[in-house]
Order: C-alpha cells, then sequence, then structure tokens
C-alpha cells in the first residue's frame, strides 16, 4: 500500500465523517488485520493487542476530522495504535514506581505452544526500546515503507531508519542470529 490513501479509502473516510457507520465499517475490515497484527508486535499479550486495536478505531472513529489524507488510513490508524501504547507504558511505568516494585511485562509470555523461534523472537521484541520495536514491527514485519512508519510513528525518516536498522541488529544479536 501506497503512503497516501487512494481514492476508494479517501472516498469512505468522506462517507464516515458524514456518520456513515457501515463506511466506517468497511475501512475497519479493509485494516484491521494489519492494525491488529502491528499492535501484537508492538508488544504486550495477545488479547491487550487486540483491545489496543480496537480502541485505536473508536479513537479514529471520534477524530476522523483529525485525518488529512497525506498517508494511509491504516498509517494512520497504526500511528494511534503507537501513541496509545506508548501512554499506556508510561501509565505502567508510574504504576511499577508507585508500587515500588518491578512487573514483568505481559506481552512476552507465551500461553499456547509456539515454535521456539517464534518464542525467541517475542522474547528479543521486548528487550527492544518502543520507538525501535514500533519500527521494526511496521518496517520489517508490517511491510510499511520507511516513510509510512516516519508518518504513522511521527518520527523523521532517519531516525525510523536508524531504529529498524538498530532494532534488526539487536534482534539478530540476542536469538543469535546471523545477518544476510
Amino acid at each position: 500500500m501506497g503512503g497516501c490513501a487512494n481514492e476508494v479509502e479517501l472516498a469512505l473516510v468522506a462517507r464516515a465523517r458524514a456518520g456513515s457507520a457501515p463506511a466506517f465499517s468497511a475501512l475497519v475490515q479493509r485494516h484491521q488485520q494489519a492494525v491488529r497484527a502491528f499492535a501484537r508486535r508492538l508488544g504486550g499479550d495477545l488479547v491487550d493487542a487486540d483491545d489496543l486495536a480496537q480502541e485505536a478505531f473508536v479513537t479514529a472513529w471520534s477524530s476522523l476530522s483529525r485525518y488529512d489524507g497525506r498517508a494511509s488510513f491504516r498509517s494512520w490508524v497504526c500511528g494511534v495504535v503507537y501513541r496509545k501504547a506508548l501512554t499506556a507504558r508510561r501509565g505502567a511505568m508510574r504504576g511499577m514506581g508507585r508500587d515500588g516494585a518491578y512487573v514483568e511485562s505481559r506481552g512476552w509470555e507465551v500461553t499456547t505452544a509456539e515454535p521456539a523461534a517464534k518464542i525467541a523472537l517475542r522474547r528479543a521484541m521486548g528487550e527492544l526500546p518502543v520507538d525501535q520495536r514500533a519500527a521494526v514491527a511496521l518496517c520489517l514485519a508490517g511491510d510499511f515503507s520507511h516513510g509510512e512508519a516516519a508518518e504513522a510513528l511521527g518520527l523523521p525518516l532517519g531516525t525510523v531508519k536508524s531504529h529498524v536498522n538498530r532494532g534488526r541488529a539487536k534482534l539478530l544479536e540476542l536469538i543469535g542470529g546471523r545477518d544476510v
């Protein structure tokens, strides 16, 4: 998907802004899988990630007036997911500080049988700083271009490129992989 919204997407957004729930539903159907996948890769357990994606779509519905069409709707909603994840993380960190106890991240515990490589990758992703994790999740796993990721994350293009390169190198180090 390109960096800008296409005509069909812009028409759906216009109809949704006019109050059409079916038009917004069509936008959600078009982008739900990618947005949920990004939320899952960003962190948190599957239920929390799905809740985060759902919250992002609810926020998108209520703030469609802020969507300007420069980026794809998918990129814009992924940006909402990212900002909500940062806010939640800050709140969790404040909570841990108040409690005075370290609480392990729930997002990297695996409750179903998965191949060892997936487990190692999920744990390694949890070791990355959240900005790097977001850039890696979008660019390497979410098929976003660096430009789309920069738009979604609200970061400069060079910063996203650096985050992807550093994140990829750190992941390879943590899982014992080789750079190809």
